[in-house]
């Protein structure tokens, strides 16, 4: 933490985000987690401890939504951004589709924040894609984990298998399974979980084995009052109101009043997302099978927003086709509205105001409510509300006692409760006073805010000591994006073999710590390439390329680079490939640890064969079978198979990229041909004075040097030669 204040880094990776107008209910990713992360980021760049508030989200280029969605940067205060990064395409998909791509978008994301040249004091992941992307930052930048879920994966599997879904569908669909493995990794990970209620402390994330591992803190999220005043302002307005309210106030009449033959009975209102569980259609349902009820008010259902049905999600198209048909077949027709779309900035507020001003009730009929924001919006405007007591409504009816919870899957239940209501003035009275006021005393953003920035007070205190001082001072991410310069080196017969010269490079590479890196690329295992170093008093490298390529890893921690992984993984077929080699007599399969998920090892007597034609065999066979693969020969006696991804030189350039590094600034040594692709390209490379013959095509290569200095002396000749660092006498 500066002393200037809080740099807070917030993640929200789906749905569509931007700083003004949402399109709230525009799909099923766009509800009221964006609206949630959107109000926290901007209450929290108000507070004095606070330096700069980034949130993070998808950059989207889509001609089918707006443009806005694909500005990288979007100021929304001198203290607040919205910051998108790319990942995955540039076309919007549901969040569903978007796991294969949270690597690339934390690669991309340490590239920014090196290019910022500053690094959050604390990262604050939303549901569980983001949550996952901020678990990955937080472990390699070492500062603290907090974790909004919004909805779990284990809470929903299990209400799509009580209604009928098969496991493998929702594998498919959902991808539910790994959803839920990844909550289950960030429990373990996260310093601290916000929830909204105790409710889903206790009935969602108790479902996780490891629920018992992470700190809860209750913060329920604020209300602008700004925006969701009580009904009665406007009426003491009269005249005052600005055009921009007096158009919102028309344009929602007029769309919603034209359903209705008496306009002017109380309106009964819900306000959600066409899904399933939101349990629209029960609600309906409830109404329809009431003709009493319907004789008391009108409903009104502002299910998302549409255009054409037949072009929708399966899922919004099965609800919005059922909400029709039991209009018909309630012959709800002068009773039932349900609006095409609406405003979320101007007319959703006036909206509650509307149906306040007409003595009616707002329902919420899911049949599980996390929270439940809606309610505090309509509360705030002074509109009594009935809701499912499965969830956060309970917490929102005890602390405003504002209406009534319900059991949401009993129709008769639901109306009852709607009819007490509109037909008591009095009650109705008490119940809008009641949210009007308690709204402002429970759920202000000013309260909220408060809350979050003493917990986060609380976490920064004991940090340092829990988190490192038993371990490196300096986390490794943190480490990588201050650095300005990379030395990298192959092992054996290369960094090893001259004690002496050795000891001058680690004496190099400690005088200039603080903007110099170290890394090996080896064709060794990490555990081998470990044990090897220590046996000669080498200090565990900044970066391990071990396996010829094949693994990345950082630090004493020996962190693995999970990007790399996902990005050599595309058209590797190890078994496949394995089994076509297996028909060549002169390859000897390496036995052991040499074999690894993205490398195959064999042996090959090469100093008695003819290698161009026995390599070319080997190319022909795996070619005609369509493989993707990248073959490395070297010492006359070994043959590597790796993703065609894959090598010593691309993951030093995957490097270069990730942790916004020139190349030109980047020096590499090697022997022989499994250090040939590494050393040609823009990086600075040096070839030791008693390296392979196979190397000797390099000479007279561009930023190819060929020292005449053998082992860790021609690394530092190679040094001296580029002006890389002053080496002194």
């Amino acid at each position: 933490m500066g002393t200037d204040g809080l740099y807070i880094m917030m993640t929200s990776l789906h749905g569509l985000i931007r700083g003004n107008n949402l399109e709230m209910g525009r799909d099923a990713d766009t509800g009221g987690q964006i609206q949630y992360v959107l109000e926290l980021a901007k209450v929290l760049g108000k507070s004095p401890k606070v330096k700069k508030v980034d949130l993070f989200t998808r950059l989207i280029k889509d001609k089918r939504i707006s443009h806005d969605y694909g500005r990288p940067i979007e100021p929304l205060s001198d203290k607040v951004r919205i910051v998108r990064i790319q990942c995955g395409g540039t076309r919007y998909i549901r969040k569903e589709l978007l796991w294969p791509f949270l690597d690339e978008y934390v690669d991309k994301t340490l590239r920014f924040l090196k290019s910022e040249r500053n690094l959050p004091d604390v990262i604050h992941g939303h549901y569980a894609d983001a949550g996952t992307i901020a678990m990955e930052l937080s472990n390699l930048l070492g500062v603290p984990f907090i974790f909004t879920g919004h909805s779990l994966g284990r809470d929903k599997k299990r209400r799509l298998l009580e209604s009928g879904m098969s496991e493998d569908l929702m594998k498919k669909r959902f991808r539910i399974d790994h959803r839920i493995s990844m909550e289950e990794e960030i429990l373990k990970n996260a310093d601290l979980i916000i929830t909204s209620t105790h409710q889903e402390v206790e009935k969602q994330y108790g479902l996780y084995s490891n629920h018992e591992m992470p700190a809860y803190e209750v913060i329920p999220p604020g209300i602008d009052l700004t925006k969701f005043h009580p009904y009665y302002d406007d009426l003491l307005k009269e005249g005052d109101l600005d055009e921009i309210h007096k158009q919102a106030i028309m344009s929602i009449s007029s769309n919603m009043e034209r359903f209705f033959i008496n306009p002017e009975k109380p309106l009964i209102l819900a306000l959600s997302r066409p899904e399933k569980r939101k349990n629209i259609n029960g609600l309906i349902s409830s109404y329809g099978e009431d003709k009493e009820l319907q004789a008391i008010a009108n409903l009104a259902v502002f299910a998302g927003i549409r255009k054409d049905i037949t072009k929708m999600e399966e899922n919004e198209r099965e609800v919005l086709t059922e909400i029709l048909l039991l209009m018909d077949k309630f012959d709800l027709y002068g009773k039932l509205a349900i609006p095409k779309q609406h405003d979320f900035e101007y007319e959703v507020p006036e909206l509650y105001r509307i149906a306040a001003g007409k003595k009616g009730v707002f329902v919420n009929p899911a049949l599980i409510e996390p929270f439940g924001l809606t309610l505090l919006e309509a509360a705030s405007c002074g509109l009594p509300i009935v809701a499912t007591r499965n969830g956060g409504p309970n917490d929102i009816v005890k602390n405003c006692r504002n209406g009534v919870v319900v059991d949401i899957t009993n129709s008769k239940e639901i109306s009852r409760a709607l009819k007490k209501i509109l037909v008591d003035p009095d009650l109705w009275k008490k119940y809008s006073t009641n949210g009007i006021n308690n709204v402002r005393l429970h759920y202000s953003w000013n309260a909220h805010s408060k809350a979050y920035m003493k917990n986060i007070k609380t976490m920064l205190s004991g940090w340092q000591k829990e988190r490192f001082e038993m371990a490196s001072a300096d986390p490794i991410g943190r480490r990588l994006n201050r650095l300005d310069k990379f030395i990298i080196t192959d092992i054996d017969n290369t960094l090893l073999g001259d004690d002496s010269a050795l000891e001058t490079l680690m004496q190099l590479l400690e005088e200039n710590k603080n903007f110099v890196g170290f890394g090996i690329a080896t064709g060794r295992t990490v555990d081998s390439a470990i044990e090897v170093l220590e046996e000669n008093h080498v200090p565990t490298p900044d970066v391990i390329i071990s396996s010829v390529g094949a693994e990345i890893y950082y630090g004493k921690g020996l962190v693995p680079d999970k990007g790399w992984e996902t990005h050599i993984s595309s058209k590797w077929h190890r078994e496949k490939i394995e089994t076509l080699l297996s028909s060549l007599g002169f390859l000897e399969i390496q036995e052991g640890e040499t074999q690894r998920k993205f490398k195959l090892s064999y042996y090959i007597d090469g100093a008695n064969m003819n290698m161009q034609d026995t390599l070319a065999d080997i190319h022909a066979l795996l070619s005609e079978n369509r493989c993707r693969y990248n073959l490395i020969y070297s010492h006359h006696q070994y043959i590597d198979i790796l993703p065609y991804r894959a090598s010593k030189g691309k993951a030093i350039r995957y490097l270069a990229y990730k942790w916004n590094t020139p190349l030109s600034n980047i020096i590499v040594s090697g022997d022989s041909g499994n250090d040939e692709e590494m050393l040609k390209g823009e990086m600075s490379a040096v070839v030791v004075g008693n390296h392979s013959e196979e190397l000797n095509h390099l000479k007279g290569a561009r930023n190819v040097y060929f020292s005449e200095e053998d082992y860790t002396a021609g690394i530092l000749d190679g040094i001296a030669h580029y002006k890389f660092l002053e080496i002194n006498a």
